[in-house]
């Protein structure tokens, strides 16, 4: 096979998915020269964890997503993690609201509607707990207009597919927000993909990267071969951004830098029931979480959610979660073997050790009957018909194994985490929900993480707060703040919101 160099380029993106895409445009928005390139095995932009179809595109802003919101021993809901993502959903609604007054997304219904937010629960103790939950979170100025009934009538005017043919003595309880958003990130991916594409930012498609060395000026280079016509080429960067969904772990291993030693990662596959009937959709308008199972991982919270992808409004329920080797759903069965190493193998064998509930569960899920899959469906939606409803295969996900330095093993981490090199040349995103909803957050921690030194008045500071009006704000405790900025931004995104 030929071998070619590429011309160096200052920031090389691993993944066109919405990580890289958010990264790649907000570096740019900061500093127009810097020369970028970005690297996509693929044959386009946002085809695994991305694309629309891929993820439940709630626009996570932690409004109805119970995991967010456990209840401590107590019978006091603790709200603090569900802040802090609601606050960085802020952040990433600035960003884009940003990009539309600069003209780099023409029109926000391109990608993102608006769609209320709801919780829904049966049962005396589900619905206590749902009871409390809201009076934590409705007294808080960053969950106001937040709703409660467990009135069958209400519950059938906001959401009337999941009170159809309900039982009318069942307990019931829901919450909801109006402010709530569906989001299709393959979407705005294109979109962001496009805008740097027209900056004459080099996108690399068909390109899979087989190593990530230093060379002898301490960049980096980065090898990687064309899957179309195989000839293997190599570019040098001074900073790499590793935003490849599930396979960032292994190209981080690749990176050989010390952070990543004892980091692995844990697999999980997902299941959709879908409806496409104009006649359904058309019912129900809403994203509607309900309570997780115990021992499930977050990304597998049931719920039964309005997308809209290409204009049109499906439904999605599920997923059902389940176990696959694979760390991409383009991916091969080996990637999970292929990922163990020396300084990772005790961490796994820990988390697989403290996390037997968690695998039952996701073997339980395999071995669920397609029958029981759709009595899942009824529990929400009590009149749903079989034959109107198919099965897709959602996006992989591969969740943290994180080494614990305190016992030598290692923890399962869920959410999102960056690992950077010593000398801030490097970092891969790892982790999955809510990711692409607090991508606009994620690239302001790269920034911190990475270019510090950037950060002053001289430099990129002053654009920084022009992009982002409420940088160094922390939206938690300034209502005033909080408030003005949803205000600003409903307003650009055409999208709704709850005025003070």
């Amino acid at each position: 096979m030929n071998s070619k160099t590429s011309p160096s380029v200052d920031v090389l993106l691993i993944g066109a998915g919405v990580m890289s895409a958010t990264t790649g445009a907000l570096l740019h928005a900061l500093e127009p020269a810097l020369k970028m390139m970005v690297l996509e095995r693929l044959e386009d932009c946002a085809l695994e964890s991305s694309m629309a179809w891929n993820n439940a595109g709630t626009g996570h802003a932690a409004n109805c997503e119970l995991n967010y919101t456990p209840q401590l021993a107590d019978g006091s809901i603790d709200i603090s993690e569900a802040l802090k993502v609601n606050t960085e959903f802020d952040v990433s609604r600035e960003f884009w609201a940003h990009l539309v007054k600069a003209g780099a997304i023409p029109d926000p219904r391109a990608f993102l509607h608006p769609c209320p937010h709801m919780s829904f629960v049966w049962g005396d103790e589900n619905v206590t707990f749902l009871k409390a939950r809201h009076a934590a979170m409705s007294a808080h100025h960053c969950y106001r207009g937040m709703e409660y009934t467990e009135d069958h009538a209400q519950i059938a005017t906001w959401a009337p597919l999941v009170m159809k043919g309900r039982d009318p003595a069942q307990r019931v309880a829901a919450t909801r927000l109006v402010t709530g958003t569906d989001v299709d990130y393959g979407a705005l991916t294109g979109l962001l993909i496009q805008h740097l594409g027209k900056e004459s930012i080099e996108i690399r498609y068909n390109s899979e990267v087989l190593a990530l060395e230093r060379d002898d000026d301490k960049h980096w280079a980065v090898t990687f071969r064309s899957t179309t016509d195989g000839v293997i080429r190599t570019v040098s960067s001074r900073f790499v951004f590793i935003g490849a969904g599930g396979a960032a772990i292994s190209l981080l291993q690749k990176s050989g830098i010390p952070e990543a030693k004892g980091y692995g990662g844990f697999p999980v596959s997902g299941i959709w029931l879908r409806c496409d009937v104009e006649g359904v959709a058309a019912e129900h308008h809403a994203k509607v979480y309900g309570k997780a199972s115990s021992g499930s991982p977050p990304m597998s919270v049931p719920h039964l959610d309005t997308r809209i992808v290409d204009g049109k409004t499906s439904l999605l329920f599920g997923p059902y979660a389940g176990f696959s080797t694979k760390f991409l759903k383009h991916g091969s069965h080996t990637d999970l073997f292929e990922s163990v190493t020396a300084s990772n193998i005790q961490p796994l064998l820990s988390v697989a050790k403290a996390n037997v509930a968690l695998e039952e569960y996701l073997i339980g899920q395999v071995l669920q009957s397609t029958h029981h899959q759709f009595e899942m469906l009824q529990a929400f939606y009590p009149t749903a018909q079989r034959s109107q409803w198919k099965e897709a295969v959602a996006g992989q996900r591969v969740q943290i194994i994180k080494p614990d330095a305190d016992d030598h093993g290692g923890k399962l981490v869920f959410g999102t985490e960056l690992v950077a090199a010593a000398d801030k040349s490097l970092v891969a995103l790892l982790g999955a929900s809510p990711g692409a909803s607090t991508a606009a957050a994620i690239a302001v921690q790269v920034l911190h993480a990475c270019f510090a030194e950037r950060l002053t008045e001289a430099e990129w500071l002053p654009k920084l707060r022009t992009i982002f009006p409420t940088y160094g704000i922390d939206l938690i405790q300034d209502a005033a703040a909080c408030d003005a900025t949803r205000a600003a931004t409903a307003t650009i995104l055409k999208i709704d919101n709850v005025d003070a």
